[in-house]
């Protein structure tokens, strides 16, 4: 088992006669490393946000309510329970007009039963085409605050392991170099010992 001492901390940084020049090389690439890694992970998280969040406000200007007719009778029975709520609703055929005029169908959910001709409020884009309900704007900040988080810990992880990568190749290297140091000093201070004895 190695004996290990009390933990030092920042020892790469104090003057020591010990220290070696491959010391001071992984103390500056472990700084480097954790600057790019919190930098890359505020940068890209808070530029993601930012960015998901203006489109979802893009969204909420330009997608416009519309109101659709249904084009077929809608699968299943009508039922008043199931006009309460949003989870019982099926997909049926919708037709409606865009703001040029041009007519365009697609399929909607609409309450279960209902019959050709009832009146559903479809969301569409400014060239008519069907589009989901635009995030209010507390929805669109959590979404943003997901997305941007997820970036930043993607983005961040880059220069982590690369850092690591590069350490562990330092740290290989370091213990390369004592071993080419011992193999060539052992046999002399083993004999200085022997000398001594």
């Amino acid at each position: 088992m190695a004996f290990r001492g009390p933990k030092v901390w920042l020892w790469r940084w104090r003057r020591n006669p010990l220290k070696r020049r491959a010391d001071a090389v992984e103390a500056w690439v472990l700084l480097a490393t954790w600057v790019l890694t919190v930098l890359a992970g505020v940068l890209a998280g808070l530029t993601t946000a930012r960015t998901v969040e203006q489109g979802m406000a893009r969204e909420r200007v330009e997608w416009r309510p519309v109101v659709a007719l249904l084009a077929e009778q809608a699968p299943g029975t009508s039922d008043a329970r199931s006009r309460t709520t949003t989870a019982e609703q099926v997909w049926a055929k919708v037709r409606w007009s865009a703001r040029d005029g041009s007519t365009h169908t697609g399929q909607a959910r609409v309450h279960p039963g209902s019959g050709v001709g009832t009146p559903v409020t479809v969301w569409t884009d400014p060239q008519g085409r069907l589009v989901t309900r635009p995030a209010t704007p507390s929805e669109a900040r959590t979404r943003a605050t997901l997305v941007g988080g997820l970036a930043g810990v993607c983005a961040a992880f880059v220069p982590f392991v690369a850092g690591r990568a590069l350490r562990s190749r330092l740290e290989s290297r370091r213990i390369d170099q004592w071993g080419y140091e011992w193999a060539r000093f052992g046999p002399l201070w083993g004999g200085r010992m022997r000398g001594t004895g």
